[in-house]
């Protein structure tokens, strides 16, 4: 399991997947489905599922397989790119910024976030951040008509050089682990689960634009009509000198659960999970010896955010894996967790009850 972890996760890390602009990710999830036998089908939006057929309760487990990015909204005379964001992209981290750029035709150039010489910086200019607007994207080349007869156009797709390696013990670092790693846990989850006999229905889902508020996930979740939605994904790690006081998850102690999640910031939205799948995740991880950590936090969203909401409501939990350094080109997660994860995810769905009662009475 573990070594199917580390490269599913390695492997997704170096794909590029902008929000709208999935195609590539879609494609590598799509044929280790195929491998484990399974016959995945796809929507309008581009979401990837698998079902599992079984009793009740109809079970949607699900991750975003979209990354965060840029995306060019003009090109200048002179070859620069100017750029909007998509998703939460921090812009203090952006000068200097080494990125990639897809071509229409798929081919993948290489680029440089332009950021003043610090030769010629002035003392009050080191302490100021610039707005993404005032910034600019250098590919190399000298002319507008060099860019795009190199297929660059307006709306091209940017992201982050894409890297993946491993550091230390186990420690996996680079592009979009968020959510990468997710996808390459359900991945996993997938192939426990397809040598089982019996159980609830489970509907494994990559979504897409989920770095564009949140986009992807409901339109497939109405069509699948979960009873119950568990939602993969980062959870912050505390052990870092600046997060110290954002809570207690720390890297390589095990997945955890999320009891609380609001944004704060524009989308007023958030999970608070329901108390029977709580209760049940604590349970199987307590009998798989599995150390489960707790998150409650302000400033972060899901998917899970609109699924709760779909037709007369959804009971919801959203279990993850601890992340540093979220929303920048170098994330950290740690492979023990996603294999924790894994195991929890499989074993928390084979012992589902089936008469399990998700009414608050």
């Amino acid at each position: 399991m573990i070594e199917r972890i580390r490269e599913d996760t390695l492997n997704l890390m170096k794909i590029p997947g902008l929000s709208g602009h999935e195609d590539l990710v879609r494609n590598y999830i799509k044929e280790e489905l195929k491998q484990i036998g399974l016959k995945p089908i796809f929507d309008k939006f581009g979401n990837t599922a698998v079902t599992f057929p079984g009793k009740s309760p109809r079970v949607m487990l699900f991750t975003h397989m979209d990354q965060l990015g840029l995306i060019v909204r003009r090109i200048t005379n002179d070859g620069f790119l100017k750029f909007e964001r998509v998703g939460g992209v921090p812009e203090k981290i952006l000068p200097g910024q080494a990125v990639s750029a897809i071509a229409k035709n798929g081919k993948i150039l290489s680029g440089i976030i332009g950021t003043k010489s610090h030769h010629a910086t002035q003392p009050e200019e080191k302490y100021q951040v610039s707005g993404y607007r005032d910034l600019y994207i250098d590919l190399g080349m000298d002319s507008a008509d060099e860019v795009r007869s190199n297929g660059i156009e307006i709306g091209s797709a940017v992201v982050y050089k894409p890297s993946a390696e491993i550091i230390a013990d186990d420690k996996i670092t680079g592009t979009s682990v968020d959510d990468r790693a997710g996808c390459a846990v359900l991945l996993e989850v997938a192939r426990q689960l397809s040598s089982r006999s019996n159980g609830p229905e489970v509907n494994i889902v990559f979504t897409v634009q989920e770095e564009f508020n949140l986009r992807g996930a409901l339109p497939i979740a109405q069509k699948i009509k979960p009873e119950i939605a568990i939602q993969i994904d980062l959870l912050l790690a505390s052990d870092t000198p600046e997060m110290r006081d954002f809570g207690e998850i720390k890297l390589g102690k095990g997945p955890g659960l999320s009891m609380f999640s609001f944004h704060g910031r524009g989308t007023l939205n958030g999970v608070i999970p329901h108390p029977v799948l709580v209760d049940h995740f604590e349970q199987t991880a307590s009998n798989e010896n599995i150390n489960l950590q707790k998150s409650a936090h302000i400033g972060a969203l899901t998917d899970l955010s609109y699924v709760q909401l779909v037709e007369g409501g959804v009971a919801s939990i959203d279990i993850g894996f601890p992340i540093r350094y979220s929303h920048t080109a170098q994330e950290m997660c740690d492979l023990k967790d996603l294999v924790g994860l894994a195991k929890l995810l499989s074993s928390a769905l084979n012992s589902l009850p089936e008469n399990i009662n998700l009414i608050r009475d």
